[in-house]
């Protein structure tokens, strides 16, 4: 499982570098790695947000069938932890536009 891992991230990164291979923009000397630091950090929230969905609605699952009584909580608790980690992956995403 490591080793499958370790070649998606391989592939991930080569995949990834035609951002590092545009011409640069008439800027005043030195380099300009914010904009590949955004795309990476949106791809990395963007990941992990998918990782912590699938988790909390696996919970949520588990719960409503360990106690279907409390189902509308469970329900209320999946729809709010759900609302929290998309935002942080729309943040992401307006903090790349805004690197642009």
């Amino acid at each position: 499982m490591k080793r499958k891992l370790m070649y998606a991230g391989g592939l991930a990164m080569a995949l990834a570098s035609p951002i590092f291979a545009q011409t640069p923009a008439a800027t005043s000397g030195g380099s300009d790695w914010h904009l590949a630091a955004a795309y990476l950090a949106m791809g990395l929230a963007s990941g992990l947000c998918g990782l912590g969905q699938g988790k909390l609605a696996a919970s949520a699952c588990e719960a409503s069938a360990r106690n279907p009584g409390a189902q509308a909580g469970i329900r209320f608790a999946l729809i709010f932890g759900l609302v929290l980690i998309e935002s942080l992956a729309l943040y992401t995403l307006v903090i790349t536009y805004i690197a642009k």
